[in-house]
């Protein structure tokens, strides 16, 4: 995740910096490559790793911790991996990235970060 990170951030100069006002830039690239009118398979890597970034800014922020879903999780989420809040639920940021992808503006993934229960306060977290 880190060379991806450094590439785009060095690439486009934006602002990738593990804070929770960077969620609202994984909005806008997620955004630019929906305009740019691919198909979602053609992109899922970039959107992989824009969630991945997405749930380590979850860890780094608000006391998650990454989780190996289970079958059930898997199935529901469509994913391998999400994030568990300290309250015990979790979350999938990687599936966030990719319904923005698909749904658009209304799938925000910053929006998601501040409705995440169980979050520690910022203070407290890691």
């Amino acid at each position: 995740m880190a060379e991806f990170i450094r590439r785009v951030t060095v690439r486009n100069r934006l602002p990738l910096d593990y804070s929770v006002a960077s969620l609202r830039v994984v909005d806008r690239i997620t955004d630019g490559l929906r305009r740019a009118g691919p198909e979602q398979g053609s992109v899922a890597r970039e959107l992989f790793w824009l969630g991945a970034y997405a749930g380590e800014v979850f860890v780094r922020r608000s006391g998650a911790e990454w989780v190996d879903f289970d079958k059930g999780q898997r199935e529901l989420f469509g994913q391998m991996v999400g994030v568990r809040m300290p309250d015990g639920r979790v979350w999938n940021p990687i599936g966030k990235v990719a319904k923005r992808f698909a749904a658009g503006p209304e799938e925000s993934v910053q929006q998601m970060y501040f409705l995440l229960h169980g979050r520690l306060p910022m203070n407290a977290a890691r």
